[in-house]
């Protein structure tokens, strides 16, 4: 049962589901991560595996770069494909002098610049949140190996470049972690489509625009924050 956008068939992907944006960095977390991973989709070069995981069945999703991107690779997946959990696996640029390039953030809420929600909800500011309980294992995760996760507040942009530089300011002094592009639509979608959510990043970028990791850095130092991923789907 293709949809516009996944050529999968019925069953072909597991409930729990990992989601970066870059198709190079799915294959390279399927190839590192699964054991026994098959592609199962490459519509338009995004491509998507799903293999196992301590014996637990798992996929890997690339999702593109911005909300409407995510919208709808997620909503596919939940209506169409029985997925119950997405967690992103993604990049963010920190907004707080405390996080540095490699440290891993969980998304506890995420404000936004983009009306992709109004739409879908007019007349509400909506409250992007994940499911607590993925949120939480992540945590406990932290907790258990000695690893720090910065929990707390991103905004979800729509403009990589041309961010209003007092807007970001005031955010940061409301203690705003970091800037990324997704996190907010992902979350609304989980709560129009009933499945669990949640943004986890590796910061990549000291401010907006920089860029401190080079593509391929991107694309091979996300270890820890995929270990935290894991062990909240296994929550």
């Amino acid at each position: 049962m293709a949809t516009p956008h996944i050529s999968a068939e019925p069953g072909d992907f597991a409930p729990h589901v990992l989601m970066p944006g870059d198709p190079r960095r799915a294959q390279r977390i399927a190839e590192t991560f699964l054991e026994n991973p098959r592609l199962v989709t490459e519509v338009r070069g995004i491509q998507g595996y799903t293999g196992t995981v301590d014996g637990q069945p798992v996929s890997v999703m690339a999702s593109g770069m911005g909300s409407p991107s995510i919208s709808i690779y997620a909503t596919e997946l939940a209506r169409f494909y029985g997925v119950k959990r997405i967690i992103r696996v993604g990049t963010m640029g920190s907004m707080q002098p405390q996080l540095k390039v490699g440290d891993v953030v969980a998304a506890a809420a995420a404000h936004t610049t983009s009306a992709m929600t109004a739409v879908s909800f007019p007349g509400v500011h909506m409250s992007h949140t994940p499911d607590f309980g993925l949120l939480r294992a992540a945590v406990a995760h932290g907790e258990d190996s000695g690893k720090r996760v910065h929990v707390g507040s991103v905004l979800t942009s729509d403009d990589f470049y041309n961010g209003d530089p007092e807007a970001m300011a005031r955010l940061a002094d409301a203690g705003t972690l970091a800037v990324e592009m997704e996190a907010a639509a992902l979350y609304a979608v989980g709560m129009r489509e009933g499945i669990e959510t949640l943004m986890l990043g590796t910061v990549s970028d000291g401010s907006p625009g920089s860029s401190d990791l080079t593509a391929q850095e991107r694309e091979e130092t996300f270890t820890e924050m995929v270990g935290f991923a894991l062990a909240a789907l296994r929550s």
